[in-house]
């Protein structure tokens, strides 16, 4: 017996509600009832609302040859990815998936399946590690841009050749569950497959580019299509992230670029010279409170595939409205595959978010 429980239920509740997750999942272990009220849906709402939940980072990684991807929590204090083992057998795409982070969960949005495109929607729950099959869309979508706006998602584009200004965008409605195309006017002929996009809070629309790399930017108060503000510097982006009001990307040769987001001015991250040498993969914010940037990049000896992760933490230090520092707080191998164990053909990191759950 655990000495807490001789306080009154609600008060060891509430103590309980601010221990921290990795100190609950190894108090879930101790026996079935501990486990019980951590994972009840009563403690899960508590936390909420005392405002305990925390910023844990997940990402999504597709080990070859295995048939779907897994996700993966970053351990906070070994620093190490642990594996999630889902409650259930849902199989999302293997790749060219939109993702959209909402309050303690990630939407899947269409991808590949078989190498063709599809139409499902799937919600991965972070508090209780399970997929939930949503409404398909009404057309098959891979590399779409999907956003939400006042409890609506947008999806846009990722429908190839079929694409016109009937079908082109559709929106699902998160209190309904429903889904609608939207009649979309461009001046342009509609883009095609994206390949980044950002919501830009200040206008609440959508700034995208498409694989051709022409931007352009997408309002749902009138359904409209318009060129966007066009990159200063034209050039390899990735992993597009707003962060303490400023948008990042991730570049080639470790480079973190940041700019201004309703400039679009790139500029690179300095002091990050020990990164050069390799190329990022996916970063993100670390938490809500905390504005470092985390990073990921595989690493392989030359002619190899990729069987190790390495992660660095970066803090910022705006020096003048026009110079942005970074420091490098750690870094190391957070994940690696023993090659004589398995024939692993490489790992592909597909997304990266911190997600407070």
């Amino acid at each position: 017996m655990c000495g807490i429980w001789s306080l009154p239920q609600e008060v060891a509740m509430k103590c309980l509600a601010q221990v921290s997750r990795v100190d609950l999942a190894a108090l879930a272990m101790a026996s079935k009832a501990h486990r019980s009220l951590i994972v009840s849906l009563d403690f899960r709402l508590l936390r909420f609302q005392m405002r305990c939940l925390e910023s844990n980072i997940y990402l999504w990684l597709h080990i070859l040859p295995e048939p779907t991807p897994r996700w993966f929590i970053l351990n906070p204090v070994h620093r190490r990815l642990k594996p999630i083992h889902l409650k259930s057998d849902k199989a999302p795409p293997e790749s060219s998936s939109a993702f959209v982070l909402r309050s303690f969960g990630v939407f899947v949005v269409g991808g590949l399946v078989n190498g063709k495109p599809t139409s499902d929607v799937s919600f991965f729950d972070c508090f209780d590690n399970t997929w939930q099959s949503l409404p398909p869309m009404k057309m098959p979508r891979a590399s779409a841009s999907a956003n939400i706006i006042d409890q609506k998602m947008y999806v846009l584009g990722g429908c190839g050749d079929d694409a016109d200004s009937s079908n082109w965008a559709e929106v699902f409605d998160l209190d309904t569950e429903t889904w609608e195309f939207l009649s979309v006017t461009s001046p342009r002929k509609m883009p095609l497959s994206i390949r980044q996009s950002m919501l830009m809070l200040q206008k609440n629309e959508v700034y995208a580019v498409d694989e051709d790399g022409q931007s352009f930017s997408f309002s749902p108060s009138d359904n409209s299509i318009s060129n966007g503000v066009a990159d200063s510097k034209p050039g390899y982006r990735s992993d597009w992230c707003w962060i303490g009001g400023f948008l990042f990307c991730g570049s080639s040769r470790g480079k973190i670029l940041w700019c201004s987001p309703y400039e679009l001015d790139w500029k690179e991250v300095k002091g990050l010279d020990e990164l050069s040498e390799y190329d990022i993969s996916k970063l993100c914010r670390k938490s809500d409170k905390n504005k470092n940037i985390v990073v990921f990049w595989n690493s392989s000896s030359l002619g190899s595939e990729p069987l190790e992760i390495w992660s660095a933490e970066i803090s910022l230090e705006l020096r003048d409205p026009h110079e942005l520092w970074g420091k490098i707080e750690w870094s190391g191998s957070v994940f690696k595959l023993d090659p004589l164990s398995h024939s692993y053909g490489g790992i592909k990191l597909l997304y990266a978010v911190s997600i407070r759950a």
